[in-house]
């Protein structure tokens, strides 16, 4: 049982949900951390990058994940039942590196909408102290809700990640991130896993104080409260709209203005929920805006207006603009339970990526998306579209309703011909948990999976399934797949 007192507070809950990243320090002592480096270094200079299974090779390393502090800080942000993701790395940041360049992870190469919600988190755990010198990780706070940078760098906010050793990172999935020039003669170590959320929020699940987004806290910047709010109130297992009055004349007039005007208006006009309704069209031109942050702030101010948005959001799930279509989706998850039936019948849409993209806004809404979507999801699971199969297999594990439907349609996507649908639909499945046991011999198959990512996944699934069967199953794998930490070529018995 996790002591309370390690959950997160109101404003580091605040930081993590608008800059995306939030630095911990492990409550483990500076041996282990010292033993670990030590044990990296051999690794690396015997055997090089051991990749997914550096866990196995330095299960001292699980130390780390089980200290209370990082365990607070997940529970926090992607709830109590999180899982550690299959895949896992080691970063060498090698003495006298010039560093590398800013990106996002991806999903293996593979085409995915980013979530903004919690649902997929990394810790990114450093068994050395960071410096300015030895190359730490520098983020660029925010940038998760962002495809893309800036256009003018001098735009964007550059920092460094520096602590102790043992210092650990949360960071939101989808964070742009990079690692600095290393000047040391020292080499410096990442070590980066993954965790994501099995069930969605119905109440908090960190030491909440204040009822919605603190208008007072220890965000420097204002440019998104329409976003944070949200994400804040999702957080919580609540939905709220209206927060404000403003004059909508004149925020309509401001989207015509600079960049800073147009932020500032469409972020006014979210936090006027349905009273922004009068702006409805001028919102739905700042969907196509050339800033993605204006795009963003107008995309959740069109789901504060509710009801009278659902029908042009529909439509503009098939304008020729990628960006518009993906934040018309963004806009329509968030509005909830009023838009399901409208995005039910996109699912019968004759073009693709409005199926895709109506899958996608259904599985953003978790279980407010019903039972119906489930029925009408798991009808998709033969879809001719490989992206649309992507986000149905997806969206019935965030959903999680109507066993009878989803788990054998996910059960049959398990044999998709592509490896992200098979994956996904694993890690879906791992969401119901008991409720998939019937599942149990699709999964048992996929353990020999030529993916490493459905294998794991697979593994998952069948551990969060826990019957007597799917623990059988499991266990026989294991056996065969255990790694043994101590063996190297110098000791081999």
């Amino acid at each position: 049982m996790l002591d309370p007192q390690y959950l997160l507070g109101d404003e580091e809950m605040q930081q993590f949900i608008a800059e995306g990243y939030l630095t911990l320090k492990s409550s483990l002592p500076a041996s282990l951390h010292q033993d670990v480096y030590q044990r990296t270094e051999e690794v690396f200079a015997k055997e090089g990058n051991p990749g997914n299974n550096i866990l196995p090779r330095i299960p001292a390393l699980q130390q780390v994940f089980d200290d209370p502090v990082v365990r607070g800080a997940l529970t926090s942000v992607v709830g109590e039942d999180y899982v550690m993701h299959a895949h896992r790395h080691c970063h060498i940041n090698r003495a006298g590196s010039e560093g590398g360049g800013w990106h996002k992870d991806s999903y293996w190469g593979y085409r995915k909408v980013r979530y903004h919600r919690n649902r997929w988190v990394m810790i990114f755990y450093y068994p050395q102290d960071v410096t300015l010198e030895n190359g730490p990780t520098a983020v660029m706070p925010g940038t998760h809700y962002y495809n893309g940078r800036a256009d003018d760098e001098q735009d964007e906010r550059h920092l460094p990640v520096l602590g102790e050793a043992g210092t650990c990172t949360l960071v939101h999935f989808d964070l742009w991130h990079r690692a600095m020039p290393n000047s040391t003669e020292a080499n410096r170590y990442m070590m980066k896993f993954q965790f994501t959320r099995l069930s969605e929020p119905t109440q908090p699940t960190w030491n909440i104080q204040a009822p919605g987004w603190p208008a007072n806290g220890s965000v420097p910047s204002s440019k998104h409260r329409v976003v944070w709010s949200r994400i804040w109130d999702w957080h919580a297992g609540a939905q709220n709209r209206a927060e404000a009055d403003g004059q909508i004349e004149q925020l309509i007039e401001s989207l015509n203005g600079t960049l800073e005007q147009r932020l500032a208006a469409t972020d006014a006009l979210g936090r006027l929920g349905e009273k922004a309704a009068p702006a409805l069209d001028a919102l739905l031109g700042a969907l196509g805006d050339e800033a993605e942050p204006v795009r963003l702030n107008a995309a959740y101010a069109l789901a504060g207006v509710g009801a009278a948005a659902i029908g042009p959001l529909i439509a503009a799930l098939d304008d020729e603009r990628e960006p518009v279509r993906e934040h018309a989706a963004y806009a329509l998850g968030a509005v909830g339970e009023e838009a399901v039936d409208a995005l039910v019948a996109a699912l019968g849409d004759e073009r693709a990526h409005v199926r895709g993209f109506a899958a996608y806004a259904l599985g953003d809404m978790g279980a407010r998306a019903g039972t119906a979507a489930a029925v009408a999801l798991s009808a998709l699971n033969d879809d001719p579209d490989t992206w649309v199969r992507r986000n149905v297999a997806e969206a019935l594990g965030t959903i999680e309703l109507n066993p009878d439907a989803s788990v054998p349609a996910l059960a049959a996507l398990l044999a998709d011909e592509d490896d992200q649908v098979r994956f996904n639909a694993a890690y879906a499945l791992a969401h119901f948990g008991p409720t998939a046991a019937a599942a149990t011999d699709a999964l048992a198959v996929a353990l020999s999976d030529e993916n490493r990512y459905v294998q794991g996944h697979s593994t998952a699934a069948l551990q969060q399934i826990g019957t007597p069967e799917a623990q059988g199953v499991l266990l026989h794998h294991l056996t065969a797949a255990r790694w043994c930490p101590i063996t190297t070529k110098e000791t081999t018995f």
